[in-house]
C-alpha cells in the first residue's frame, strides 16, 4: 500500500512527540517538531518504567542509553513498613523483546537521550514556537508557526501533553483532566544499598523506591488529599518527613538522614482523563497525555507514549489515506490506553477508601498481564 505520509509536523517535544520525530525520520519523512520551551526542558525526579514501556523504548532504538543512564532490575520486593520483607513480585520476561524486569531512569536524563537522538536524525526542532492557526487545505494542512513560516503537512501529531491547546482548540467538547484526590511525592536520594525496586506497606499508605541509576533511586509517595491544594516550596521537607516518619525500615532510617533543605522534593496532584474516540479530526491527531492522561499506578504513563510513537510510525508505513492510517491506530491504541487509564483510577479509588487489597492486587496483576501482549 502506497504512503500518502511525507511531511509531519508533531506539536510537543516531550516523551511522545520526540519518539514519534525519531521513528518517523528512519522512514525518510521530512519532520518538523515545535516546542513552546525555548530551552527544551524536562522537570521532574525519576520515573518507573514498566518491562511493557521498555520493549516500545527498544523498539524506538534507545534501550542501550537506557541501560547506560538509568536502570533495569528483576523483581520488586514488598516489605512492611519495619523492613520485614513480605514477598517478591517476579518481573518476567516480556516477549517480543530482550527485557527482563522493570526500570527507572531521571525524566530530565531520559528526555536528554531522547533530544539528542531527534537532533540525530535530522528533525527540524523549532523552539520557542508553536503554531498559530491550522488549515485544512485539498493538498494537506496548512500550519502558520509563530516563528512566521509557513507549511503545508501531509498530517499533524499533537502530543503537547495533558493541558493540551489542540484538544482545547479542535475537539469541540473533549474533556479535561480531572484531579483524582491524589498527590504523588517523590525525591531522588542515593540507593543506600537498595537492589531492586521495594514497596513498604505501612498504616499511612506505601512508600516506594525505584533504582534510577547505580548510585541513585527515587522515592514515591502517594497521599490522600481529597482537595486539591498547593504546599509553599518551603514545606515540602517537612511534610514529607511528616508522611514517612511512620516508615521505620533500616534502608528508610537512611533516607530520612538523607533527606535536607537541599534535596529535590516534587509533590505533584495526580489527574487523569482518557478522551472518547474519535482522536483524530481531519489531519490531526491526538497522542500521549493530550488523550489519554493517566496517574502512575501501574507505571505506564510514559511508557504509553512511546507505544504511541510506534503505532503511528508502523501504521504509517503500512500506507493508506491520512484518515486509514489514524483509524488503525485508534483501533490499536483505544483498548490499551483505556484499559491504563480506567484501572489506574480504579487503583486510585481503592487506596483512597480503604477498599479491598485483594481486588488490588488482582487489577494490577491482570494489567500487567495484559500489557504484555504486543503493542
Amino acid at each position: 500500500m502506497t504512503s500518502s505520509v511525507n511531511k509531519v509536523l508533531i506539536v510537543g517535544g516531550g516523551f511522545t512527540g520526540m519518539s514519534t520525530a525519531i521513528l518517523l525520520s528512519k522512514q525518510g519523512i521530512e519532520v518538523h517538531l515545535v516546542e513552546l520551551d525555548e530551552k527544551w526542558k524536562t522537570d521532574g525526579a525519576g520515573i518507573t518504567v514498566s518491562g511493557p514501556s521498555l520493549r516500545a523504548i527498544e523498539q524506538i532504538g534507545l534501550i542501550d542509553e537506557f541501560r547506560r543512564h538509568g536502570a533495569i532490575c528483576q523483581n520488586v520486593d514488598m516489605l512492611t513498613a519495619d523492613g520485614t520483607f513480605l514477598r517478591q513480585i517476579v518481573t518476567p520476561a516480556v516477549p517480543g523483546s530482550s527485557i527482563t524486569g522493570g526500570g527507572g531512569i531521571m525524566r530530565p536524563v531520559l528526555a536528554g537521550i531522547l533530544a539528542e537522538k531527534v537532533q540525530q536524525s535530522g528533525v527540524h526542532v523549532h523552539l520557542g514556537c508553536t503554531y498559530e492557526s491550522l488549515t485544512e487545505q485539498e493538498d494537506g494542512i496548512k500550519a502558520l508557526l509563530t516563528d512566521g513560516s509557513e507549511h503545508v503537512f501531509d498530517m499533524i501529531l499533537a502530543a503537547d501533553g495533558v493541558f493540551s491547546k489542540t484538544r482545547e482548540q479542535y475537539f469541540d467538547g473533549a474533556p479535561v483532566p480531572q484531579y483524582t484526590g491524589q498527590v504523588v511525592w517523590r525525591a531522588v536520594v542515593e540507593r543506600h544499598g537498595l537492589e531492586r525496586p521495594a514497596l513498604f506497606y505501612g498504616s499511612n499508605g506505601k512508600l516506594g523506591f525505584t533504582p534510577v541509576s547505580s548510585t541513585h533511586m527515587y522515592l514515591n509517595y502517594t497521599e490522600q488529599r481529597p482537595q486539591k491544594s498547593r504546599i509553599a516550596d518551603d514545606e515540602l521537607l517537612p511534610y514529607l518527613q511528616n508522611l514517612i516518619a511512620p516508615f521505620t525500615a533500616p534502608v528508610i532510617e537512611a533516607v530520612k538522614a538523607e533527606l535536607s533543605e537541599s534535596s529535590s522534593i516534587l509533590a505533584r496532584p495526580l489527574e487523569g482523563m482518557i478522551m472518547p474516540r474519535p482522536w483524530f479530526k481531519g489531519r490531526i491527531l491526538l497522542m500521549g497525555d493530550a488523550v489519554h492522561a493517566t496517574t502512575p499506578h501501574l507505571a505506564s504513563g510514559a511508557g504509553m507514549g512511546h507505544e504511541d510513537a510506534v503505532v503511528i510510525a508502523d501504521e504509517i508505513a503500512s500506507g493508506g489515506t491520512v484518515e486509514e492510517i489514524f483509524t488503525r491506530f485508534e483501533n490499536r491504541r483505544w483498548p490499551r490506553c483505556s484499559m491504563i487509564v480506567n484501572n489506574s483510577r480504579r487503583l486510585g479509588e481503592i487506596e483512597q477508601t480503604g477498599g479491598s487489597k485483594v481486588e488490588h492486587i488482582q487489577v494490577m496483576a491482570l494489567t500487567m498481564s495484559a500489557l504484555m501482549a504486543p503493542i
